[in-house]
């Protein structure tokens, strides 16, 4: 091995330390889940590296039947780390399955390789390695099409996986590989490192940030980083104050989440804390920049229209936002951050969501009640929307479609 083929690939070694040492740091902060797949990320793929280069201390026919069943345990373990980062493995039975899916083709490669000579068993060994990565760049990239973002990230280190294995696979079987091989190799591996740390870092930053949440509750600014129930009164007063933009008119949605002091009672205040959580990142994911946010006490939140043009687009809205929050989660139940992804309940928040059709000259107060009663009102409904009427003031059910509910 020259020098420039030696640089590159310690250049990959010294990327797999680091993550190594990066996994240990989370492990000493309690993120057990997080520390085990960068762990397992870094360690089989570094093993991946050493035994294609030659490194181990073996030759021959010895050699080429230990790569080939390094190749079908580690792409075992590389799949089911990348099930696990993708949220996969949460759901009862899938990781049986994922194993016995993955576990039946791996052994009948290596029965083959054995039925055969020793080159052979390489090829099968190699064969199944990269179909393993293609497969499981076709199911990360169905998952970003479908709309996950941490899918694409996925999808990127799964392709510079692949372009590493072809590389290692060349060198395996012919070790005077031009050193441009090496070169393409070393950097597709360094990538997929540094693409798989970003990933884990996404989820350990999201676990340390719920972890905060969960110790501090809702006196911790991070719970739902919006307005607090004292600064969204501010908020409320400095639009219809506003005395020299004349009278306006102005959209309240107010939303109850029911079930949280429910929630709470069951399973303490950490799960309470987490659904409130979850409850207001999905509301800043789905409302548009426009439309001003803050709590409303304990269980509930404020949305604040301002001139708002068309009524249609806010009862457009309201859908949306029932339709959001009403998607079942699985909340943590202990406060402690080890086990944050271990002891799970599945929820589905009752939400309650009711509007009005303001204007500047009503009192806030007035309007923020009306907003408020909608909304408690709403829960009695089978669409959980409630509106009242502009003309009338009279409170009816905004159904979940276009087409009004029947007679």
């Amino acid at each position: 091995m020259n020098t420039l083929v030696a640089g590159f690939w310690g250049a990959y070694f010294g990327t797999a330390a680091l993550m190594m040492v990066l996994s240990i740091a989370a492990f000493a902060r309690a993120h057990r889940r997080v520390a085990n797949m960068a762990a397992v990320s870094a360690g089989l793929s570094a093993l991946y590296v050493i035994a294609f280069l030659g490194l181990l201390p073996v030759t021959g026919t010895v050699e080429s039947r230990l790569l080939a069943h390094v190749a079908v345990f580690s792409s075992i373990g590389l799949a089911m780390m990348l099930l696990a980062m993708l949220g996969l493995t949460r759901q009862p039975g899938v990781t049986r399955r994922a194993l016995l899916l993955l576990g039946v083709p791996g052994l009948a490669a290596l029965g083959l390789g054995w039925a055969d000579d020793a080159l052979s068993a390489l090829a099968w060994g190699a064969g199944y390695s990269f179909s393993v990565g293609a497969v499981m760049l076709g199911m990360t990239l169905r998952s970003a099409v479908r709309g996950d973002r941490q899918a694409w990230i996925a999808v990127t280190g799964v392709a510079c996986m692949l372009v590493a294995v072809s590389g290692l696979c060349w060198i395996a079987l012919d070790r005077d590989a031009p050193w441009t091989v090496h070169a393409a190799s070393a950097v597709a591996g360094i990538a997929y490192l540094g693409v798989m740390a970003t990933a884990l870092w996404t989820r350990y930053s999201y676990l340390l940030e719920l972890a905060a949440v969960m110790a501090h509750g809702p006196s911790y600014d991070p719970v739902t980083r919006m307005r607090s129930h004292s600064e969204t009164g501010q908020m409320v007063g400095s639009v219809f104050f506003r005395r020299e933009e004349g009278v306006r008119p102005v959209g309240l949605i107010a939303i109850c989440v029911a079930n949280l002091h429910a929630l709470e009672s069951l399973h303490g205040r950490a799960a309470f804390n987490h659904a409130l959580f979850i409850c207001a990142s999905r509301l800043r994911r789905c409302v548009p920049p426009q439309v001003e946010m803050g709590r409303l006490g304990e269980d509930g939140f404020l949305l604040l229209l301002r001139n708002p043009s068309d009524l249609q687009r806010m009862h457009e809205l309201a859908r949306t936002l029932r339709r959001r929050l009403s998607r079942p989660v699985g909340l943590s139940t202990s406060g402690q951050a080890a086990a944050l992804d271990a002891e799970r309940t599945d929820w589905v928040a009752e939400v309650g969501i009711g509007l009005v059709a303001a204007h500047t000259e009503v009192r806030p107060s007035q309007a923020v009640a009306a907003a408020r009663a909608n909304a408690r009102t709403a829960l009695s409904y089978a669409s959980r929307l409630a509106v009242s009427d502009p003309v009338t003031g009279r409170m009816t059910e905004l159904p979940l479609d276009e087409t009004p509910p029947a007679r």
